[in-house]
């Protein structure tokens, strides 16, 4: 099946970029303008990436912490009716299984076969990233694996800081999962798979300054982005990529203003870059 061309939706993004910043920067506002555009599969792809808030708002609420973020596709009131009504509908079918198992777990006709070997919040990211990997979106399926490895990378390395258990800090499985837990190189035996892998090192390891720290580990989800998406200039891929970054712009645009100015200022000139590329 071909890809859909959303030409006029990529010609306006710097558009849409730029009004929302005279707002204050509103990335929900642009992501609900995108989707608008966008086919009923497309819009499902889009849906996908952002579950991935859903999970950090349904691990807070399920751990009663009073958190929401708002890029998540459910509302404050969805995720009540996810946990306490038990209405898992509005979720992909692997988080709704894992929820499911975790809410109902003191249930007397609870499926007693069902074995919770994981804490929840593993188990949910888990499903989450064996969601984007069964996905039929390309760039859903590469930045899944990205993510998932970047994250696990980064945890490792705090862990074997901290003297921890490399096992218990991990999410899933596979073999650079099991590369991190049983290799004790510093570079974890990784660098000739992974080419992200030094500046994930070096960010984590050698940076003391917290945020200067996330910046450079956004710094790679950027450019990782814009490397999955490389030949992709209409399609949903492409957009995807795009959104990646609105989200690392609005992320900065609440920790450092001034960080976030920075990064929206560099997706604004990849817009106008690309603006002249499609012109000529």
């Amino acid at each position: 099946m071909f890809a859909t061309e959303y030409y006029y939706l990529v010609a306006g993004l710097r558009e849409w970029t730029l009004d929302s910043d005279t707002k204050g920067f509103d990335a929900r506002e642009i992501i609900d303008d995108i989707v608008e555009e966008l086919t009923k599969r497309d819009r499902e792809a889009v849906r996908l990436l952002y579950a991935y808030y859903d999970c950090e708002n349904i691990i807070a609420r399920y751990v009663k912490r009073d958190r929401h973020n708002p890029l998540g596709n459910l509302s404050k009131e969805d995720i009540e009716a996810v946990i306490v009504e038990r209405n898992y509908s509005m979720l992909p079918k692997r988080m709704a299984k894992v929820i499911k198992n975790y809410v109902e777990v003191d249930d007397d006709d609870r499926d007693e076969d069902i074995v919770l070997d994981d804490s929840f919040e593993h188990a949910l990211y888990n499903a989450y990233y064996e969601e984007l990997a069964n996905s039929k979106c390309r760039f859903l399926k590469g930045w899944g694996e990205f993510d998932r490895n970047l994250r696990n990378i980064a945890a490792s390395i705090a862990a074997r800081e901290a003297g921890r258990a490399i096992g218990d800090v991990v999410v899933g499985g596979g073999d650079v999962v099991e590369q991190l837990k049983r290799s004790s190189a510093a570079d974890f035996g990784l660098r000739g798979e992974l080419p992200y892998i030094d500046a994930v090192i070096t960010a984590v390891s050698d940076e003391r300054n917290i945020v200067e720290k996330e910046r450079k580990i956004d710094a790679i989800r950027w450019s990782e982005a814009e490397e999955i998406a490389t030949f992709d200039f209409f399609n949903i891929n492409y957009i995807l990529s795009y959104l990646v970054k609105v989200n690392i712009v609005a992320r900065w645009m609440m920790l450092s203003p001034e960080v976030g100015r920075e990064m929206l200022d560099r997706l604004m000139r990849e817009l106008d870059a690309k603006e002249l590329v499609n012109k000529q």
